[in-house]
Order: structure tokens, then C-alpha cells, then sequence
């Protein structure tokens, strides 16, 4: 009768033994409850509990990578979009973390939806598009701030992809071509502006040189004559247009 006895007592006491102690790893912390009360937190390594009495709770302290599901949202210019991101979270205070919210990653990604909705619909399209990192900022401190009070630091927010409809994303080809189009006529434009502001300086040099004024023409007929073509150019003297221009003005003033 003594080994059947002996033999239950030793498999209760090894059923105790091994529900009494826990095994954490690094990134692992055990929040203790103690007949229901808080008693703290332990770890890593190895932990002694008592048994029926204590009850462990695990918590993994390493960063957390969620990825945010699509949002729908009307922009501040009424614009509906679909709007996806990521948030990097973690742990920092296990004993928040399991006391202050009864599922710390369900509530913080609740958040994270919430708040991206409200913050993307206060702006406009344009500005979501060009300063994205504003916004990533805005979304990240909106998020920190009131997961704070859980034990939760939010660390990175991300938004990742914006999903315009069709037509938005046709209306925004055509006023893209047609800012390279003013680009190209503001080029343009100033270009006229350089070259006849050159020529007139051009203009204004040579006509206090003569001599230079006849040396060019000269210069532009070796140019021509050097072509494979049939023009014919008769050089005329400037001295008897001069002469010729002095008599048109003598015959005018008669």
C-alpha cells in the first residue's frame, strides 16, 4: 500500500514542481498575479511561482510590426482614397500593458485606423502626396500620446501606399503635361529674351565700328560661299549705301 501511496505523491509533487516553475527568454517578461493582485514583473530566466496561488501572464517586449489595412478617406478637397500603413510599437512597460487595457495590440491597431482616418481627412490631396514625412510625424506623436498611458511607445508610422480612383489619376496626367507645357514655353520664352538682349548689345558694338560691321558681313559670306548650294551673294561696298541712303535724305528734305 505504501508504494501506490508513494508513487501519487511523488506525481503530485511533480505536477506541482513543474507548474511552479517558468522559463523566460530575453525578450520576455511575466506579469505575476498573486491571488488576483498585481505583484509585478519578472524575468528573463527562470521564474518560481506558487502554484494555484500565482498566475503568470507573458509579455514580449520586442518591436512590433503592424500592418495598418486599408483606410478608406475623404481629403480635406474631397477626394476618396485608399490609404494603407505600418506602425512599429513595443512594449515598455509590461505591468501597463496588462493591467491598463485588457488587449494592448488589438487597442493600439484600433488607434492606428482611427487616427489615420482623422488625420489624412484634415489635409489635401496634394499635401498628402508631397509632404509625406509631415504627416508620418503628425500620425506617429496622434498615436504615442495615447498609447502612452498602456506601457505602449509607438516609434515609426509610415504611410505606405495612396490608391487615387481612375479618374483622379487622369485629371492628375493632364495637369501634369500641362505644367511641362508651361515649362517649356517659359524656357522657350526666355531663351527669345537672352538671345535678343545678346543681339542688341551685338547691335549696339558694331554700330560704333564700321570697319567690324563689313568685316562680319564678309565673315557670313565665306560661311555661305563654304555650303554646297547655289546662292548667289554680290557684295556691295557699305561706303556707297551710305552715299545712296545721304542722297535719299538730300531729295526727301528738297
Amino acid at each position: 500500500m505504501q508504494l501506490p501511496i508513494l508513487a501519487v505523491v511523488i506525481f503530485f509533487g511533480f505536477i506541482i514542481l513543474v507548474n511552479a516553475i517558468r522559463i523566460l527568454k530575453e525578450y520576455e517578461r511575466g506579469v505575476i498575479f498573486r491571488l488576483g493582485r498585481l505583484i509585478g514583473s519578472k524575468g528573463p530566466g527562470l521564474i518560481l511561482l506558487i502554484p494555484i496561488v500565482d498566475r503568470l501572464v507573458k509579455v514580449d517586449l520586442r518591436v512590433i510590426t503592424y500592418d495598418v489595412p486599408a483606410q478608406d478617406v475623404i481629403t480635406k478637397d474631397n477626394v476618396s482614397i485608399k490609404v494603407n500603413a505600418v506602425l512599429y510599437f513595443q512594449v515598455l512597460d509590461p505591468n501597463k500593458a496588462i493591467v491598463s487595457v485588457a488587449n494592448f495590440f488589438e487597442a493600439t491597431s484600433q488607434i492606428a485606423q482611427t487616427t489615420l482616418r482623422s488625420v489624412l481627412g484634415q489635409v489635401e490631396l496634394d499635401d498628402l502626396l508631397a509632404e509625406r514625412e509631415k504627416i508620418n510625424t503628425e500620425l506617429q506623436q496622434i498615436i504615442d500620446d495615447q498609447t502612452e498611458p498602456w506601457g505602449i511607445k509607438v516609434s515609426v508610422v509610415e504611410v505606405k501606399n495612396v490608391d487615387l480612383p481612375p479618374d483622379m489619376m487622369r485629371a492628375m496626367a493632364k495637369q501634369a503635361e500641362a505644367e511641362r507645357e508651361r515649362r517649356a514655353k517659359v524656357i522657350h520664352a526666355m531663351g527669345e529674351s537672352q538671345a535678343a538682349e545678346k543681339l542688341s548689345e551685338a547691335a549696339t558694338k558694331l554700330s560704333t565700328a564700321p570697319n567690324a560691321m563689313q568685316l562680319r558681313f564678309l565673315q557670313t559670306m565665306v560661311e555661305v560661299s563654304a555650303e554646297k548650294n547655289s546662292t548667289l551673294i554680290f557684295p556691295v561696298p557699305i561706303d556707297l549705301l551710305g552715299a545712296f541712303k545721304k542722297y535719299l535724305d538730300n531729295k526727301t528734305g528738297e
